[in-house]
């Protein structure tokens, strides 16, 4: 039995994408379980994508097919003004077939976000990319307590998910309590999701 985990995001400088990579190695150190890495193109005003259809590096543009076929998700993306970034949200007002349908209902689901600022509205964005989740209805799994890092962490990453503080405009790197909040948060959906699938 393979659980499929979903790893969708956004990402304009590379922290969201670099916490995507590190979420997957978690998902893929649990038997069973696969990462799949998606992303979504860049809208202009928020009415149409502007890039090509197929994207020219990094992960492939999430379709319809890849909600369907999957066990679990876990998305992400940077803080816009405490909210998702405008290509992830257009990407979810896309989804009516899908809603109608109930693709996603039932299947595990968490969420990740980077931001420029120790208080750059991490956890309004987190809480906030939970709703089109719930109207979904995907089961929603932050990272528990039993996690030490998201006590000891002085960055990013707490129970409502993982995240990332990039700070003075530096290279996106992530701490060593940021990388174990990304591992254990991808760990818990696929194991999540394998219990679901039994």
């Amino acid at each position: 039995m393979t659980a499929n985990i979903l790893v969708l995001y956004y990402s304009l400088n590379g922290a969201t994408a670099l916490l995507a990579k590190h979420i997957a190695r978690g998902i893929n150190t649990i038997e069973g379980a696969k990462a799949m890495l998606r992303t979504v193109p860049k809208v202009h005003a928020a009415t149409e994508a502007t890039e090509p259809q197929i994207p020219i590096s990094g992960a492939p543009y999430c379709s319809p097919e890849d909600l369907q076929h999957c066990d679990g998700l876990i998305m992400g993306s940077p803080t816009r003004f405490g909210n998702m970034a405008a290509p992830l949200k257009y990407f979810w007002d896309g989804t009516s077939s899908e809603w109608l349908n109930g693709t996603l209902i039932n299947k595990p689901a968490a969420v990740f976000t980077s931001s420029s600022s120790l208080h750059g509205g991490q956890e309004s964005t987190l809480l906030s990319m939970y709703l089109p989740l719930l109207h979904h209805g995907m089961i929603i799994a932050g990272i528990p307590y039993s996690e030490s890092a998201i006590h000891e962490t002085k960055t990013g990453g707490g129970p409502y998910g993982a995240s990332h503080v990039r700070t003075n405009g530096e290279a996106a790197t992530l701490s060593e309590h940021e990388q174990a909040a990304c591992l254990a948060l991808g760990k818990r959906i696929a194991t999540i999701a394998l219990q679901l699938k039994k």
